[in-house]
């Protein structure tokens, strides 16, 4: 194996280490449990938890996958903040949205050859791509793992101790 694909390599199971857990513990929790803020008067687990399906949604027209799988995520868990959109999706339909979601991102993922992954994201032009080779996919997706991971730390507050 080649150092690069030893460093996506890596990096596909650090998405994996995220994405497993945040699953597993976001549908463990009842639709009640889900309306627990993180701190009084912070994020609803139910809005952190689509506000990560949403972001993952967004790579897809960013990794030049295609559209949006869930589009209509946006208003309720992106472009406004926790409580400002009335209608949401409910538990079980942030669960279906986010498995569908990743099951998909992790097919594209696991499919891209080393030079694939080192291509250019769609938000860069050309011209900056070849100034700023480290703004490829690869960056991308290691950047939306921290955001998982970021966001997982939060809802994990919830957890009663010991």
């Amino acid at each position: 194996m080649t150092n690069e694909q030893l460093l996506i390599q890596g990096g596909l199971q650090a998405w994996k280490f995220n994405e497993d857990p945040i699953d597993k513990f976001f549908r463990a929790l009842s639709e009640e449990q889900l309306q627990h803020e993180i701190m009084p008067g912070r994020n609803r687990l139910i809005y952190l938890w689509g506000h990560i399906a949403a972001v993952n949604d967004a790579l897809f027209p960013l990794l030049g996958l295609g559209p949006k799988m869930y589009p209509e995520l946006d208003p309720m868990f992106l472009a406004n903040p926790d409580r400002a959109v009335q209608e949401i999706y409910s538990g079980h339909e942030v669960g279906r949205a986010f498995g569908e979601i990743n099951r998909a991102l992790w097919t594209a993922f696991t499919r891209w050859t080393t030079a694939e992954w080192l291509e250019k994201h769609t938000s860069v032009s050309d011209e900056d791509f070849v100034r700023e080779p480290h703004r490829n996919r690869f960056t991308v997706v290691v950047s939306r793992n921290t955001h998982m991971a970021f966001h997982f730390g939060q809802a994990m507050l919830t957890k009663p101790g010991p």
